[in-house]
Parts: C-alpha cells; sequence; structure tokens
C-alpha cells in the first residue's frame, strides 16, 4: 500500500513552527516527511525562508521515528557539494536511519545568489552528476580528491558520518531527469502523478527503488476559502512550463501568479474538506507507479488539516 507523507513548507512557515509541524505530523501517524531547501520563498507573500540544515537537527531533537528527507537540495552552484556532503552526513547521524538526501537540479531563484552563470538544464544535469560522485566519495571516509569537470574538492575528509550512509533521491519533472534519477538516484521525487516519468526511472535503473510524489492540498471547511487560500499563498504552482525553475525574484512569481485564478488553481491542489477528492488524486499517484505521497497543505491552517487527515486519510493507509 503507498506510504503517505507531510511537507514541510520552509517557504511559509519559521523554523520553530516547521520543528513543531514535523513533531505534530509524526503524533499524527505521518512515515515520513519532505521539507524544502531554499534561499528564497517562492513568492514574497509567503514570506519565509530559513536554513534547512538547522531546521533539520531541530527535528531531530523532537522525533523519534518519522523519516525525513530534503525536497530538494542543489548541490550544484550555491552550495557546493562537499559542503552539502557534510550537512547531510551530520543530520544523517542526528537522525539514524531515518534521513535521506533528495537532490535536484534546482530554480534560477535560490542558485543566482552567488552571481554565478545559470547554465541550461543539461549542463545542470551534467553538473548533479558530479555533484553526486563527489557526495558519495566522501560519505566513504576517506582522505577524498577530486579534479573534475565542475569541482575541485583536494584533500576532504569527513569526521562524522553515520553508522547508515543515507540514500540520494533525485528529483524529476521530465524524461531526462527521470533517466538521470534512475541512472544515479536511489529514489525517485516528483511533483506530479505522470505515469511515462516512472517508467522511464524504473527502466533506466530505478526498478524496485522508492517513489515520491509530491500532492498540493489545501484543506478547509469550505472549498471556496481554500481555492482563495491555494491561489494567493502558492498561487505561482499553476504556471505552465519551466517558468518556475527561470524566475529571478519572488516579486517576479507574485506578478506571474496575478494571471491565475482560484478556478485554475483548483485544477493543479486539491482543495476543501472532501475527503474522496484527496483520496482519488492520492490513487492517481499510486496508478502512475509511486510508491509513496506527501502531502502539501497550503496555507497557515496546518492543524486543521493535520486533524483532518489524522481522523479521514491516514486511517485508510495505516497499514
Amino acid at each position: 500500500m503507498i506510504q503517505l507523507g507531510y511537507s514541510l513548507s520552509s517557504e511559509e512557515f519559521r523554523p520553530q513552527e516547521l520543528v513543531a509541524q514535523a513533531r505534530r505530523a509524526e503524533e499524527a501517524g505521518f512515515r515520513f516527511a519532505l521539507i524544502s531547501d531554499h534561499f528564497h520563498p517562492w513568492m514574497d507573500r509567503q514570506g519565509q525562508s530559513p536554513f534547512v540544515w538547522s531546521t533539520l537537527g531541530g527535528i531531530a531533537q523532537v522525533t523519534s521515528h518519522i523519516e525525513l528527507g530534503t525536497g530538494v537540495t542543489a548541490p550544484i552552484i550555491r552550495t557546493h557539494p562537499a559542503i552539502v556532503a557534510q550537512a547531510a552526513a551530520t543530520v544523517a547521524d542526528m537522525l539514524p536511519g531515518r534521513f535521506f538526501l533528495g537532490v535536484g537540479t534546482g530554480e534560477y531563484l535560490n542558485e543566482h545568489i552567488t552571481g554565478e552563470h545559470w547554465p541550461p538544464i543539461a549542463r545542470r544535469q551534467e553538473m548533479l552528476t558530479e555533484a553526486v560522485t563527489v557526495i558519495r566519495k566522501l560519505w566513504e571516509g576517506r582522505a577524498t580528491t577530486h579534479y573534475g569537470t565542475f569541482y575541485t574538492v583536494e584533500n576532504a575528509r569527513l569526521y562524522t558520518l553515520p553508522e547508515t550512509v543515507p540514500p540520494i533521491h533525485v528529483a524529476a519533472s521530465g524524461p531526462l531527469s527521470a533517466q538521470l534519477a534512475g541512472e544515479i538516484g536511489d529514489g525517485l521525487i516528483s511533483t506530479s502523478p505522470e505515469a511515462e516519468l516512472v517508467q522511464t526511472f524504473t527502466t533506466s535503473g530505478g526498478d524496485g527503488k522508492p517513489r515520491y510524489g509530491q500532492m498540493q492540498v489545501c484543506w478547509a471547511e469550505d472549498e471556496r476559502e481554500a481555492r482563495q487560500t491555494a491561489r494567493d499563498v502558492w498561487g505561482y504552482s499553476a504556471l505552465p512550463g519551466q517558468l518556475s525553475q527561470e524566475l529571478a525574484l519572488p516579486a517576479y512569481y507574485d506578478a506571474a501568479a496575478e494571471l491565475v485564478t482560484p478556478e485554475l488553481i483548483a485544477k493543479q491542489v486539491v482543495c476543501g474538506p472532501n475527503v474522496d477528492a484527496y483520496l482519488e488524486k492520492i490513487q492517481q499517484y499510486s496508478d502512475a507507479g509511486f510508491t509513496h505521497v506527501y502531502l502539501h497543505q497550503i496555507g497557515p491552517d496546518q492543524e486543521g488539516y493535520l486533524r483532518f487527515a489524522e481522523r479521514e486519510l491516514l486511517p485508510r493507509f495505516a497499514s
């Protein structure tokens, strides 16, 4: 049976709030959670973006069994893969056996801040491949020197390593990235129930590996209110094509989201209190071949959603 998880939105909440949400999600019965790793929020109105590695350290202190992963980290420009390797190793030591590193090719929104060139997707995929190689080399615990096409590491050794090396799951939204995820990843992360993407991942080396799908929801007692909240807080998600990877500033996403109506956002986000709508969407992910679905509750009412999930959703997936 498919496993249900919780999405920790760094774009919407302060670190202490995220720590409390992770503890509450564990209490409610969620098996796993993914936390976003951003420098900027998507939209100014979301208002937050704490450093994910500090937040994960706090979560480690208040949880005991929920699985945690980054959803996702881009170890290619803003943060050197050697630093990501050390950060992830430390968190994995604090969350023994229940942490995974989710990685992807990033967005201009976060990666431009150091002034480096923002390369096209094909080059970023090459960078990610090398970055994952560097991370895995350092996780072996030996002195490492690496002179690659994109990254240099000289005489580096990680001394604090977990007993169990965490898996690396790779984000994908198209066929080439799904192929890459199958080739270099221990699992897949995606944001839509696309069977062809899962199939490409599976035939490229991903057979038998976990497949995580993010599902956007906005629970509220009133469906109209939920649609408006989803549009106001997360309207960018209804933008077409590759815009979500190519805009530079949260203010640009705010401006683009003005074109999105509550009716349009409702095509992307499950809104309101009807549990059947949630189950239908979860089934779409299951039919596409996903093994895990993590639900992102948009907006401030996390507790209302958690009570709904505790009462209506999680008991159906308890086994």
